[in-house]
């Protein structure tokens, strides 16, 4: 891929999400309106409201515009043609898996008791840790409110529900697992691709998986929508541990190699210890605001000479190519071309 064609990419990837994203943001507002308690409902469209690039609803919206071969924002989300003719509201479902996405957030943020989301204080700071938990409790069950909103079939409304329900518990296994894995310097690599798996690309997965059910799409092209899913939700994890090593922590947003700094378990860690390297010597403190520059340069080199680095480059791309050859289950039409493109995004960005 050659560095114009991976702007250009990059280009046509965030059109497609800012088109969908204004749409989605005014959802937001019309699902999830602030009402009384003002604090609560304040502190919990606050990250929602203070920006998210709302790729997972895009996913979503892309879904439902290949599966019924419609020009990509032609229809009327709010009323959006069901493969049998009835209509739909897809863009709930949309907003759905974004409010899931945002309490996830709140409560990873008291967890790690992270000051900073979205270049704005944390909801526990900006508010108190209390009302961030309530925040976080009340997303997570308006999100199965507004999925109930669909108007679809009450039988695709418990699928769906259900995905939402089995995404949400995965979710929770798999931040469990990141937790327990920190302690643990045996974990294989098998175990850290379910790990991802559950904490981050079954979000991905039921963005794509939804719409297929919503819709009334066969039970080969569900699956096969979800490990679309699945694939490129792995393989942004991973392209993450990739970024969190390689990138300015001015454009990172954070402190660059704060994940080696933490004990973070990664797919570049596992590889590194294979080659026989003493990971948890690479940086002497366990402080991120006391690494240095210089002490996370070195460590890269380490873990660039042992080839680390370009395995989880690898094994990202693997997952990515195969999980758009799944998304042969659609039509030949622009908005499966611009799943394509979003796949090769995520493990594009920061080159």
């Amino acid at each position: 891929m050659t560095d114009a064609s991976t702007e250009s990419r990059e280009e046509l990837v965030m059109q497609t999400v800012e088109q969908r994203r204004e749409l989605v943001n005014k959802a937001i507002e019309e699902d999830l309106p602030i009402v009384k308690p003002e604090r609560l409902y304040e502190a919990s469209r606050y990250l929602l409201d203070a920006g998210g690039k709302r790729l997972r609803p895009t996913v979503l919206l892309l879904v439902a515009d290949s599966l019924a071969d419609v020009e990509p924002m032609s229809e009327a989300y709010r009323k959006f043609p069901a493969l049998d003719g009835t209509e739909l509201d897809v863009m709930a479902a949309a907003v759905s898996i974004e409010v899931i996405q945002s309490f996830t957030l709140i409560h990873d943020d008291i967890m790690d008791d992270d000051d900073l989301r979205r270049g704005v204080p944390a909801v526990h700071e900006a508010y108190d840790v209390e009302t961030a938990i309530l925040a976080g409790d009340t997303l997570y069950s308006k999100a199965f409110e507004i999925m109930l909103d669909t108007g679809a079939s009450p039988e695709r409304c418990v699928r769906a529900l259900d995905v939402l329900a089995s995404t949400c518990t995965k979710i929770c296994e798999g931040q469990a697992l990141d937790v327990a894995f920190e302690e643990r310097p045996d974990v294989l690599p098998e175990e850290y691709l379910e790990m991802i798996e559950n904490k981050t690309a079954v979000l991905y997965g039921a963005a794509a998986k939804v719409p297929a059910v919503l819709l009334g799409a066969d039970d080969e092209v569900v699956e096969e929508l979800y490990q679309y899913g699945i694939d490129v939700g792995r393989a942004f994890q991973i392209q993450d541990d990739v970024l969190d090593l390689t990138v300015p922590s001015e454009k990172l947003g954070k402190q660059r190699g704060s994940d080696l700094v933490e004990n973070k378990q990664t797919i570049i860690t596992l590889h590194a210890r294979k080659q026989g390297i003493d990971v948890d010597s690479l940086v002497e403190t366990d402080d991120v605001g006391e690494v240095t520059e210089a002490e996370i340069d070195a460590a890269v080199a380490r873990l660039e000479d042992a080839g680390s680095i370009d395995y989880a480059r690898e094994k990202a791309q693997e997952l990515v190519q195969r999980g758009k050859g799944r998304l042969d289950v659609l039509p030949d039409n622009e908005s499966r071309y611009l799943l394509e493109e979003i796949a090769d995004y995520l493990i594009e960005r920061g080159h």
